[in-house]
């Protein structure tokens, strides 16, 4: 398939700048495979889709604080700093994005906080705009984090046009993180309430967790035309004992398995025996989904409504259909649904 398949005009009204006021409140559009029926629903809802045993696979990645603002030295000019990830905890590596990236050299400094708290040295450039810092800290691990948390900022996507408040902290995260490591949410976890869990599992639903810490690749623009030779940036994936015995049961006895999200989805595809049972394992995929793809766990989805031509949006058209997909983004522009990270729900049955 072709990436301009995947265009389509939306109105910047529709990309959500804040979250629904209560988690499932957000709508959802319910997409029927067989059928192509679709129904406008609230994401509350989603307990009237399955039963007893059915199985919801969530990721239980944490986002930190990953954005940073800081100092050149000498210029005292203003430099945003973007955590990607820790490369050695012991010398306080880290691989980051540096914005505007042209004024920044190998040997530079960096200075954080009104009175200099942390200062990081650039030593090496990793792409364009990608460098490699190490952070001047001499004291615990714990204090270090602390020193982090307290510089850094939600790391809210860019199309957001407004600085990050208290409530991101609790918003832009999922109620059952866990796992730090994610520079973005896992946004089809965001609906979830605690309430809505305790209803979901009342109502004999089980929910199993693995991880997937989602890195700037997810979101990185694809650029060639021909999806195949698309590549994907690596991420960190985790999935143990538990989580397949909960998912493989479900499977034996013929019962539904929901992924919450692509990352969910991602993780599950990167893992799987000749039975297409869940296997544990952990380490680095950059699998990337597109149509034609044959899903081998899950057989439900929730994503959120995605940006145009992204890996995100492919993966959807690839568990429902390409036709179906774009009918139910029509649909969805025409119904005013809401887009993107705090945008509103797609459930694929």
């Amino acid at each position: 398939m072709k990436l301009s398949q995947f265009q389509f005009d939306l109105p910047l009204n529709l990309i959500a700048q804040h979250p629904a006021k209560k988690r499932e409140d957000a709508r959802m559009m319910v997409v029927h495979r067989q059928t192509g029926q679709m129904e406008n629903k609230h994401f509350r809802d989603i307990l009237d889709y399955f039963d007893d045993k059915d199985v919801f696979v969530v990721n239980n990645t944490k986002v930190f604080p990953a954005r940073m603002y800081g100092r050149k030295e000498k210029t005292g000019a203003k430099i945003e700093v973007f955590l990607l990830r820790e490369l050695n905890k012991q010398n306080r590596l880290w691989d980051v994005i540096v914005d505007p990236a042209r004024k920044i050299r190998v040997g530079n400094k960096l200075y954080f906080g009104d009175n200099e708290e942390l200062v990081a040295e650039v030593i090496d450039n990793t792409t364009s705009r990608g460098r490699t810092i190490r952070f001047l800290w001499e004291g615990s691990e714990d204090d270090f984090k602390a020193q982090l948390e307290a510089l850094g900022e939600t790391p809210l996507p860019k199309y957001i046009k407004r600085k990050p408040d208290e409530e991101d902290k609790e918003r832009y995260q999922t109620v059952y993180a866990k796992h730090e490591g994610a520079v973005a949410a896992p946004t089809a976890g965001l609906h979830f309430s605690r309430e809505l869990i305790k209803r979901l599992e009342i109502k004999g639903i089980r929910f199993a967790e693995v991880t997937l810490h989602t890195g700037l690749g997810t979101f990185r623009p694809i650029e060639v035309e021909d999806l195949s030779k698309h590549k994907m940036d690596a991420e960190y994936y985790h999935i143990d004992d538990m989580a397949c015995r909960i998912v493989n049961k479900a499977k034996e006895t013929n019962h539904r398995i929901c992924s919450i999200g692509t990352t969910t989805m991602r993780a599950m595809e990167s893992s799987f025996t000749a039975q297409k049972l869940l296997k544990p394992s952990e380490g680095w995929t950059n699998m990337f989904i597109h149509p034609p793809y044959e899903f081998n766990i899950a057989n439900a989805l929730v994503t959120n409504f995605h940006l145009p031509k992204t890996s995100l949006m492919i993966m959807t058209s690839a568990f429902a259909g390409y036709e179906l997909t774009i009918e139910a983004y029509k649909k969805a522009i025409k119904d005013k649904y809401r887009f993107f990270s705090y945008g509103d729900a797609l459930l694929i049955i």
